[in-house]
């Protein structure tokens, strides 16, 4: 599951995620990580416990942005339950075995840290954006505070942003929480689970409720 790209700033270029890196390294890496869900949901296995938060969250026919979407697990899920659903990551092989998996959605090849719907015909105005599997870890740390602006600026006016990433991944959480405020949101909830246990100093995992400041 993957964030995106950005530009360096000052220069143009743009700067590889972390998970083009780890792409590049490994070209095999996305379809293994394809054939590792799809496995997970052959044997029986809960892979869209996040998806049922968001679905609590939101009525019907809700607007969703599954951010970093990967093989659209998330997105494929919400769908089913009757939302209108957007998935956007920037590794076309996960967009293709989206597509493939679960028709309905619109996916889309994207960098979050580029992100611009609007653009592309795609209205800006989503109930929910989901951020599930790490995917803050996996963009460039120079754009994660332009990812979550990005995220501010596709929201409806009274918009959520749900984020978890685990702990040890190279972005602790209080810098998170400083580059959510840099980024005009505001932490509304923050759990430790996906299914609504507290936040605590030493919790492992974080899911962050966020609304514009």
């Amino acid at each position: 599951m993957s964030g995106g790209e950005g530009p360096e700033h000052g220069g143009g270029e743009r700067v590889p995620s972390r998970w083009e890196e780890i792409v590049a390294e490994n070209p095999a890496h996305s379809s293994w990580y394809v054939e590792r869900f799809r496995a997970m949901v052959a044997r029986g296995q809960d892979t869209v416990g996040e998806a049922r938060l968001i679905d609590a969250m939101v009525p019907r026919g809700a607007r969703i942005l599954d951010a970093g979407c990967g093989p659209g697990r998330l997105g494929g899920y919400l769908h089913r339950a009757g939302h209108s659903v957007v998935g956007v990551d920037v590794d076309p092989v996960l967009i293709a075995a989206a597509e493939e998996d679960h028709p309905g959605p619109r996916w889309l090849v994207g960098d979050l840290a580029e992100l611009d719907l609007p653009a592309r015909g795609v209205d800006a105005d989503f109930d929910v954006i989901v951020c599930a599997g790490n995917v803050m870890t996996f963009v460039a740390p120079s754009t994660r505070v332009a990812v979550l602006r990005n995220f501010a600026a596709h929201l409806a006016s009274q918009g959520r942003v749900v984020i978890g990433f685990g702990a040890g991944r190279e972005y602790p959480f209080e810098e998170f929480f400083a580059d959510v405020q840099q980024a005009g949101l505001a932490v509304q909830v923050r759990l430790s689970t996906w299914d609504l246990r507290p936040f605590s100093d030493d919790a492992e995992f974080l899911v962050a409720v966020l609304g514009r400041a």
